[in-house]
This record gives C-alpha cells, sequence and structure tokens, in this order.
C-alpha cells in the first residue's frame, strides 16, 4: 500500500514538472488559442480611422480576438497612453509617433490610415496664399503634416513659415473659429475641413495632393513588445485591418452607418470628406517615409527622425493575403 501511494504522488511530481516546462516553453504569441486576447487601440473622432471602425464592427465572435477601441479627446491624451502602455496601439499622427520613437518609445507602423484627403480651408475672403500674411492659422499640433501642408504652402508661394501666426486648436473647435472670424484657415484631419465647406462657412484653398501627392498623415502603430509577444494576434489584427480599409473605400452606405457610429458627422459632410479621401493601399512605403522624414529635418521638427527600417513594420501587411 505504501509502494502504490509513493508510485502516485511520483507520478503526480513528475505530471506537475512536465506540465510546468510544456508551459514555460510554449510560444507566447500562440496564447490566443487557449485565451482571447484584445487589443487596446486608441483614436479620434475623424475620417481617417474609418478602417479601424469597419474593423471594429466586422470582428465576429469566432475571431480569435477582440477589439476595444479607446477614444481620446486629443492628440496628448492619446500619447501618453500609448507611451505608457496603457493601450497597445493607435491610429495617429505619423509626425507624433516619430517623435515618441526617437525618444525611445518602442513604437512600429505597420500601415497606414487612409491616402491624402486633407484640405487647406480658408474663410471665403482668402483667395490665395497672400491673403493669409499676418492671418491667424490653425492646426491640431506641431508635430502633424497639417503644419507641413502649411510650410509647404507658404514656401511654395514664396512666404516664410512666420508670415502667417500660427495657433495650435483641437480640430473640433476649427470649423467655428472660421466661421466667427477668431482664424482665417486651417488644416486638420477630416471631417472638419468638410464641415465648414458644407456649412458654406469655408472654402478649400488648397487640397494635400496639390502640395504634396500621397502625403503620409495617419499611421497605425501598435507597440512593438505586442508585436513580439503575440504575434498570432497582431497578424490577425492586420488582416482584418487591410479588409476593413478595402470596405471603407467603397464609401457606400455601410461605410456611413459605420462611421456615423463613432463621429457626430452628418451624411452630407461625411460624402465630402470621403471624395477627398482615399483608403486603398494602406502599406507604408519607404519612398513615401523618406519624404515625411525629409521634410520633418527641413521644419524643425526633428534633428534626426528614425529611418524606416527602425519606425516601420511591413513584415504583418505583407503578409496579408
Amino acid at each position: 500500500m505504501k509502494k502504490l501511494r509513493k508510485q502516485i504522488i511520483t507520478l503526480f511530481i513528475l505530471t506537475f514538472v512536465f506540465s510546468s516546462l510544456s508551459a514555460c516553453q510554449s510560444d507566447p504569441t500562440d496564447s490566443y488559442v487557449n485565451e482571447k486576447q484584445t487589443i487596446k487601440i486608441g483614436y479620434l473622432p475623424i475620417t481617417h480611422a474609418i478602417p479601424l471602425y469597419i474593423e471594429k464592427e466586422q470582428i465576429k465572435s469566432q475571431s480569435p480576438f477582440n477589439i476595444e477601441l479607446i477614444k481620446f479627446g486629443s492628440w496628448p491624451e492619446l500619447m501618453d497612453a500609448l507611451n505608457t502602455g496603457r493601450i497597445d496601439g493607435a491610429s495617429v499622427l505619423a509626425e507624433l509617433a516619430i517623435k515618441a520613437k526617437e525618444q525611445g518609445i518602442d513604437l512600429k507602423a505597420i500601415a497606414l490610415g487612409h491616402r491624402d484627403g486633407n484640405v487647406i480651408v480658408t474663410s471665403k475672403d482668402i483667395h490665395n496664399v497672400k491673403d493669409l500674411k499676418g492671418k491667424r492659422f490653425a492646426i491640431p499640433h506641431k508635430f502633424s503634416t497639417h503644419n507641413i501642408l502649411l510650410y509647404q504652402m507658404l514656401k511654395r508661394d514664396g512666404f516664410n513659415y512666420k508670415d502667417v501666426k500660427t495657433v495650435e486648436l483641437p480640430p473640433a473647435e476649427m470649423p467655428a473659429a472660421l466661421s466667427e472670424g477668431r482664424i482665417s484657415g486651417y488644416a486638420v484631419a477630416e471631417p472638419f475641413g468638410a464641415l465648414s465647406v458644407a456649412m458654406n462657412k469655408g472654402k478649400v484653398l488648397f487640397q494635400s495632393k496639390d502640395l504634396w501627392k500621397d502625403s503620409v498623415c495617419c499611421v497605425l502603430v501598435l507597440r512593438n513588445d505586442f508585436i513580439r509577444h503575440k504575434r498570432n494576434t497582431a497578424q490577425e489584427f492586420v488582416n482584418e485591418y487591410v479588409k476593413a480599409g478595402k470596405k471603407a473605400e467603397l464609401k457606400d452606405s455601410y461605410t456611413y452607418k459605420v462611421a456615423s457610429k463613432y463621429m457626430n458627422v452628418n451624411k452630407k459632410v461625411l460624402d465630402l470628406s470621403l471624395k477627398w479621401i482615399s483608403f486603398q493601399n494602406l502599406k507604408l512605403d519607404k519612398k513615401s517615409y523618406q519624404e515625411l522624414r525629409k521634410y520633418m529635418i527641413e521644419t524643425g521638427m526633428s534633428k534626426n527622425p528614425p529611418s524606416y527600417t527602425e519606425f516601420v513594420d511591413n513584415s504583418l501587411i505583407d503578409k496579408v493575403k
């Protein structure tokens, strides 16, 4: 009896040891097989993040992961959450993500949010760039493509950046500020440019493609530790994101239905906004990034932005079938 009890105890110990070793040696990227992963993604309610909204709505119950979209009211709030690891990734201004990477936050850009789709909107009494001289012009953040577009517009017509009075405003405040005469123009993510035009309070002076074709604006980033430790989940996430981008490009009633769930926008404004924007080919190529990097140096945003290979990770999007 004692011998049998000893054998049972020995068998129990061996089973426990082997189970522990197997658990230690298992690939953490496969952990979602036993436990459904939740990816926390930050966003601002803008047209540029529509692929994220569609992906969230199309994720089915049998999917190996969940998406928790976390809305922020400003870029600084979003970046604080991203930099401190409270969220796994975000749809964010490329320049802000690049600055975070430059400062030691290990982020990777895994896709674009959109292509083109930014506009420079002015009050109706502004007929050319010269009319903006000495006037107040709003941007959402110093580190933004919108600020670069302002710089390019002024440079193209022979003006200096300091020839206008640049102010930073929350995107949602810009249409009202233009209407009330507090600013004479602005550049910002959609749908806030379309809002002024649809309300007949402003007009488009330039589209982004007129100043910088295929400009890089919003990017989808993930923290690199998430990619390393939850590789399969990250891959599934990007697979569905690319599908959602293709769906967004249809710009149909479903796109409006989903967008209106995450954005306070009417159909007239969104239709105009979508005319300017593209969700095709959301892979961030080297040429586009190098151009962005050049402009960041030229405008003084950064002395030495991270290289393409340091900041961009196309290994996930390259595997999408």
